[in-house]
């Protein structure tokens, strides 16, 4: 066997637009040889694929998995909305979230170089991907994801519409029945979705956020002329608002805001028998911190139709 230099990688990532694992590959499996390298990769729709690899991807879905002791949130993105409501895509998304709650994956990359599950040919989830990009003709990516194991826990998931918001939530019980525990985290997930709560409770807010705050109402009161000896009740004030709104087990629940969450909870639990607690959480909201296209797509698609 030929021994492949960086050189060499090089040279048929510049061609083809493909990764450096795939290149790698295909220079391995044919012997060096560039050309025949190439013709590798378009086979496996690679090289069209890597050309799309530098697309905006903003679009796509937020899924969720629950499988025995292990839950799952993810988000996958492609560049419209139209491939996104395909039943090609959402199979995709369910697929990668199989393999993360059985494989635990450190990371995207990690994730990548998994294998596909029952696949014959023994391509990896990158090559997967790469495949599904060749041929639905956008650029595809798994962002992110999060996933949960516990013993004996209770996961609660909501997925809003068609994707646009994904949440999991562990709940730890004890007594009880098992699918009311599962029905009381799904009423969370929901209200975690709605809501937006950064940390589950109040020990959880870190000092630099209070901090912030502190100093932000602290100006505000000072700024409307408020006597110096009242200054700290206000900024006391304040804070209990900011934990009201932040702090998951200290809001209004969404389904009865005259108790906060952690009171329905309690409550909750008081009459199923047992006890419950809010382990963690995780919201996934579609396409958060990452660029917009603004170019007409209609107008890009038309475009390569005049061109081809």
């Amino acid at each position: 066997m030929a021994e492949i230099k960086a050189a060499q990688v090089k040279d048929l990532r510049d061609k083809t637009g493909a990764g450096m694992m795939e290149c790698k590959a295909a220079l391995v499996e044919a012997n060096g040889d560039l050309d025949e390298a190439v013709k590798v990769l378009r086979k496996k729709g690679l090289a069209a694929a890597g050309k799309k690899a530098g697309r905006i991807t903003s679009e796509g879905a937020v899924g969720t998995l629950v499988k025995g002791r292990v839950a799952v949130v993810l988000e996958v993105n492609c560049e419209t909305d139209f491939v996104a409501q395909t039943d090609e895509f959402g199979e995709l998304v369910a697929g990668v979230a199989a393999i993360i709650a059985d494989e635990n994956p450190a990371d995207a990359g990690t994730l990548g170089a998994l294998g596909w599950p029952g696949d014959a040919d023994g391509h990896t989830v990158a090559e997967v991907i790469s495949a599904k990009i060749a041929k639905i003709g956008e650029n595809i990516s798994v962002r992110r994801f999060v996933r949960y194991e516990s013993d004996n826990p209770s996961f609660g998931t909501y997925v809003h519409g068609k994707g646009s918001i994904g949440v999991v939530v562990e709940l730890r019980s004890e007594g009880g029945d098992a699918e009311q525990w599962t029905e009381l985290a799904k009423g969370i997930a929901m209200h975690v979705a709605a809501a937006e709560p950064r940390f589950v409770k109040r020990d959880e807010v870190t000092d630099s956020d209070l901090d912030a705050e502190r100093e932000i109402a602290r100006d505000q009161a000072i700024k409307a002329g408020k006597p110096e000896q009242i200054v700290e009740k206000i900024v006391s004030g304040k804070m209990e608002k900011y934990y009201s709104e932040t702090v998951l087990v200290e809001q209004p629940y969404i389904r009865d805001d005259s108790k906060t969450v952690g009171d329905m909870v309690a409550a909750r639990a008081k009459e199923l028998g047992g006890t419950a607690d809010i382990v963690r959480f995780s919201r996934f909201k579609l396409g958060e911190g990452l660029e917009k296209r603004s170019d007409d797509f209609v107008a890009e698609v038309m475009a390569a139709q005049v061109g081809s």
